[in-house]
């Protein structure tokens, strides 16, 4: 019988020697089949070794049929053996006396299961339904009465509605009187968020437009407060909670601290916020855009 291995080396004679030395061969004893020529490379990239295939004889081994045959008469010699074995079981008539249980099971429990699985499953329903109620409850969308035709309101939502037309969002401005001559406009829409900027720096400057653009031709000075997502409440909320925090911090140091810039509706906030609290006085320096909130310790 014939068998081959494949040996490797710089030239072929290299791949060959090693075949025979792994082997125990001489050259006369086997034969060459050259695979792969042997590439230098470029630089040392690309280099191929050698490759040869040899083949030399190895004596038959023989083939093991009887201890195959010895199994398979075993096999078959157990199965003889085995299969009159299950004969006794079929002396077992006596399970057909087994009827006797069925007088010991009662039906009654059987009946009383489903009463109590349906008395179980009806409070069920009550819960869905309480469940239901609670997630429509919130869903109260606000309704805007349309502006009347030619009114401040009107005029301040056609400039802001083409302002944000213009900027590529879809959002409808709101515009509702209030006091003091003042308007607010809420924006409604999705993804307001780039509409509010960072620190609200964008919703300012629609703001500042409107007010410049409406107040222009206009006997008095109105007022244009735009917010969005009721953005201008909750940072209230945060600047006086800051506020407050240091302020306590001025108390405890006896030293005064100075707030990071702020516009003039966020500095007011702070203002407003320390005006009666107790040894605490505030007041602005700088110039705009930098114009800053300084907090100090009085006796």
């Amino acid at each position: 019988m014939e068998k081959t291995i494949v040996a490797t080396g710089k030239t072929i004679d290299a791949a060959v020697e090693a075949a025979l030395a792994q082997l125990g061969l001489d050259r006369d004893s086997v034969s060459v089949q050259v695979l792969q020529q042997a590439k230098p490379g470029f630089l040392g990239f690309g280099a191929q070794l050698a490759k040869v295939q040899v083949t030399y004889e190895v004596p038959d081994e023989p083939k093991k049929e009887a201890p195959k045959s010895a199994l398979g008469s075993a096999s078959r010699s157990k199965q003889k053996v085995n299969n009159p074995a299950p004969a006794p079981k079929a002396e077992q008539p006596k399970a057909e006396s087994k009827p006797e249980p069925k007088k010991e099971a009662p039906k009654a429990p059987k009946q009383e299961a489903p009463k109590q699985e349906r008395q179980s499953k009806q409070p069920k329903p009550e819960k869905k339904a309480e469940a239901v109620k609670e997630v429509k409850q919130p869903e109260q969308p606000k309704v805007y009465a349309p502006v009347e035709p030619g009114s401040i309101e009107e005029k301040i939502e056609v400039f802001i509605k083409g302002l944000l037309e213009n900027m590529g969002s879809n959002a409808v401005p709101h515009a509702v009187k209030g006091e003091d001559n003042t308007y607010h406009v809420e924006l409604v829409g999705e993804d307001l968020g780039y509409l509010i900027g960072r620190r609200g720096d964008t919703l300012d400057a629609i703001q500042h437009l409107a007010n410049y653009s409406v107040n222009r031709g206009v006997d008095g000075y109105i007022r244009i407060n735009v917010d969005a997502e009721q953005y201008r409440a909750k940072r209230e909320d945060s600047l006086r909670k800051y506020a407050r925090k240091k302020a306590q911090q001025v108390l405890k140091a006896r030293r005064r601290t100075t707030l990071e810039p702020m516009n003039a509706y966020e500095r007011h906030v702070i203002h407003s916020a320390l005006q009666e609290m107790e040894n605490i006085t505030t007041h602005s320096t700088g110039t705009e855009p930098n114009r800053r909130v300084v907090i100090e310790y009085v006796r």
